[in-house]
């Protein structure tokens, strides 16, 4: 019998030849699963079907393990121990009380940014007297192919609870998705409310079925708009991380995001985005001629009509004074009609079951009450783009330098019957 201690194979390859593990080292967690679920997918496989299951359990348990230590590992780089005054480069910096843009999102823009290396390579630029601009673009959350049908986002029931340094954006209540082009195409059901077309009936046995309809589409061709704007920033602020971040979070990405709520509710279309009350086909509810109905009614009702065309609204978005009027509407009593958290203003607002949405770019007087996801789609090409440069002929003798932010977006209106635009009766 030799000397040298058999090496066992660690599997077998299509002809039957057996494989064994490199000399000096071990096959990777990835290798073995591969293996594993080679040979448990060959139906011709003649080996201890038992053994094999064992093997498979002991990878998927070893596999799971790495995965727990990556996560716990990650975890632990993004927490800053109190009073830690160097925090270590790889950990998410948290300067103060910076505002954040809104986005549930693990790492910001304004994050991904000062940690690039595009941003360091351009603050050794600057050491050494040389000009130029640095930009990053925040990566797409997935990509969209003309060649497969456009596949939705996960999506998680009710509405993911905001920051409450800031308030919920109406583009948090639509369906997101990524585009790859710059012309933006869809269907646009101008059939009405569904109670209209849709037929469906119970049929006796051998009796005709009923034909619903009628169905009637528009191509709508639009292309992507370019949100932007810049600030200028010192170039002593720009090589503070924590000012660079609040620049970018609190003044340039939060304003990307209240003008795309704009453009989400009144754009014109053409050279704006398509914004919800511009679109035709909404359905309005205002109500009749010398009602004293108080906003709080109007609103109940209007969501009576979007239920009735059978499409549930789930938000309703208004002008803050509006929503002023309909938390201190009283009672004949004095006592007020909506009881509002007033300890807590982080809690979530609801009225009638429905989300409340607060902005000034809903003109007073109206409310826009809808099935939000049901009824339209944000399309966007990039995530927002952040830019900066000390090219700039104004300021590059005074060290300052610009700052700008972009993102191209657009919103498609494919249901407008899923959509109730409000006016409010004048009060008296």
């Amino acid at each position: 019998m030799s000397n040298f201690a058999r090496v066992r194979p660690i599997g077998r390859r299509r002809d039957g030849r057996p494989i064994y593990p490199i000399k000096g080292g071990s096959p990777t967690l990835t290798e073995q699963r591969d293996e594993v679920m080679r040979l448990l997918q060959d139906e011709n496989y003649d080996g201890d079907v038992a053994e094999l299951l064992q093997r498979a359990e002991r990878i998927a348990g070893e596999i799971e393990l790495a995965q727990q230590r990556e996560a716990r590992l990650r975890h632990l780089r993004g927490l800053t121990p109190p009073g830690d005054p160097d925090p270590n480069p790889g950990q998410r910096q948290q300067p103060g009380n910076q505002p954040d843009n809104g986005i549930p999102d693990p790492v910001s823009a304004a994050e991904a940014f000062v940690r690039s290396e595009a941003l360091r390579a351009f603050r050794e630029r600057g050491l050494r007297g040389e000009s130029g601009a640095v930009e990053f673009r925040a990566a797409p959350a997935g990509t969209v192919t003309t060649t497969t049908q456009p596949q939705q986002n996960t999506r998680v029931p009710g509405i993911i609870p905001q920051n409450p340094d800031f308030p919920l954006l109406v583009a948090s209540l639509l369906d997101r998705q990524t585009s790859d082009g710059t012309t933006l195409e869809y269907m646009r059901d101008t059939s009405g409310p569904q109670s209209t077309w849709n037929k469906a009936a119970v049929v006796a046995e051998g009796a005709d079925k009923p034909k619903s309809g009628p169905f009637t589409f528009d191509l709508i061709s639009t292309s992507l708009k370019t949100v932007a704007h810049w600030v200028p920033i010192t170039r002593q602020a720009a090589d503070d991380n924590g000012q660079l971040m609040g620049y970018i979070n609190g003044r340039l990405t939060y304003g990307l995001e209240y003008k795309m709520d704009r453009e989400i509710l009144t754009g014109n279309g053409t050279t704006e985005m398509q914004g919800i009350l511009t679109t035709p086909g909404i359905g309005t509810y205002q109500p009749g001629s010398g009602s004293t109905d108080p906003k709080l009614i109007t609103v109940r009702k209007a969501k009576t009509q979007g239920e009735l065309a059978l499409y549930p609204p789930t938000a309703v978005v208004m002008n803050p004074m509006d929503w002023q009027d309909i938390e201190l509407d009283e009672d004949a009593n004095g006592q007020f009609r909506v009881i509002a958290n007033v300890t807590d203003p982080g809690a979530p607002t609801r009225l009638w079951g429905l989300v409340v949405v607060t902005t000034v770019a809903m003109t007073a007087g109206t409310a826009l009450l809808g099935g939000f996801r049901t009824g339209a789609t944000l399309w966007e090409r990039q995530g927002i783009t952040i830019l900066m440069t000390d090219s700039h002929a104004d300021y590059f003798t005074a060290n300052t330098l610009v700052v700008l932010a972009e993102r191209r977006a657009n919103v498609a209106v494919h249901t407008p019957a899923a959509f109730v635009k409000i006016t409010f009766a004048a009060l008296p």
